[in-house]
């Protein structure tokens, strides 16, 4: 008990009205600072939200009702997808494959035994897929790429019970829907694919690298197991130029000339010029992108080009045209997008390189 309890309230008052009087002097000068970018924009609606709030999760939790048999997908994917990934999901020149590299008895343990090749040509979709939900958020938000959202929840509830059959993991009378997918998780080869680490700073959990510690007399065997061939080697400009200034990866210059060519013949390459090549221009609108010089990409290449505009006099007009408002249906149901911006003079540059066939 205190020896003065008058002072003890007075000092509790005093501090009581200090709190208060802090508490109202807080409130006026927050009111008297003016809130940034007022009255831009407005509070996104409900409905609004819902749109956006698409994400599917491991457990299935924000998956829509609905459901689509291989039958249909079969359909889908030959109007849709198959320009990009194949007949079978065995891709074509651009894109990787989804299908291939598990075996039956991987569908058994839920490990694809092929991961752990060094000699496998190339891992594909289905071999690293370990969740379901992955594959159902990526097509329902991505795919196609011409259109992306632009399937209905049935039809991607199609597409992807197709990929599966393609993975010989879901038969082809299949309907796969919310009530079962649940299931087929079960049946992927790579389920149990997927490592867990502990955070960086739990320093009691075991880490991600396991390798023998080498301080002394270490062993340094290098060797190149794979490159880019030379025809691809400035399909998409120079890469050393489109790095970041910090990282890791630091890309190699792919402009130079590589392979058995002398300095000599490196500088019978250089052409010196004051006005834009047309391939670069190629390369400034994106078109390398989609068209290769003698190969087909997502779109026909500027060899093909060549050969069916030969000897039509008004076929520079026409292709001139075809860039500018885009569109499809010449080479196929994939559309080129359009290049309204693109100026008269590097648009008819670009008509007349491509019916050179790109050279």
């Amino acid at each position: 008990m205190s020896m003065f309890p008058d002072r003890v309230r007075c000092y509790e008052a005093a501090m009581a009205g200090t709190i208060i009087c802090i508490g109202v002097m807080s409130a006026a000068f927050a009111q008297s600072i003016p809130l940034p970018y007022t009255g831009i924009g407005r509070t996104a609606t409900p409905a609004e939200i819902k749109a956006w709030d698409i994400d599917v999760r491991p457990d299935f939790k924000g998956l829509p009702p609905g459901a689509g048999s291989v039958a249909n997908g079969q359909q889908i994917w030959e109007t849709k997808c198959e320009s990009c990934h194949g007949t079978f999901g065995e891709s074509n020149e651009v894109f990787t494959p989804i299908t291939g590299g598990t075996t039956p008895e991987d569908r058994v343990t839920g490990h694809v035994e092929a991961l752990m090749r060094s000699d496998f040509p190339q891992r594909t979709t289905l071999m690293k897929l370990t969740q379901l939900s992955t594959l159902w958020d990526y097509i329902n938000r991505a795919m196609p790429w011409n259109a992306p959202k632009s399937l209905t929840v049935d039809e991607v509830y199609a597409v992807t019970a197709y990929i599966l059959n393609l993975g010989d993991i879901l038969p082809a009378d299949f309907v796969l829907s919310d009530k079962n997918i649940r299931e087929v998780q079960a049946m992927l080869p790579n389920r149990n694919g997927m490592l867990k680490f502990e955070p960086l700073w739990n320093i009691k959990g075991s880490g991600d690298v396991h390798n023998t510690l080498c301080m002394t007399d270490c062993k340094i065997d290098a060797k190149t197991i794979s490159s880019l061939p030379d025809f691809a080697r400035n399909a998409h400009g120079n890469l050393a130029e489109q790095n970041r200034l910090i990282g890791p990866v630091q890309g190699i210059n792919t402009a130079e000339v590589f392979g058995d060519a002398t300095p000599a013949k490196k500088a019978a390459t250089k052409v010196v010029s004051t006005a834009p090549d047309a391939s670069d221009l190629a390369k400034k609108y994106a078109c390398v992108a989609c068209h290769a010089t003698r190969s087909k990409l997502i779109g026909p290449s500027y060899k093909d080009i060549s050969a069916k505009y030969n000897g039509d006099v008004g076929a520079s007009a026409k292709l001139a045209a075809k860039i500018r408002i885009g569109g499809a249906g010449t080479w196929g149901t994939t559309p080129m997008p359009a290049h309204a911006a693109i100026s008269d003079e590097d648009l008819h540059a670009l008509a007349q390189w491509s019916l050179s066939g790109g050279q």
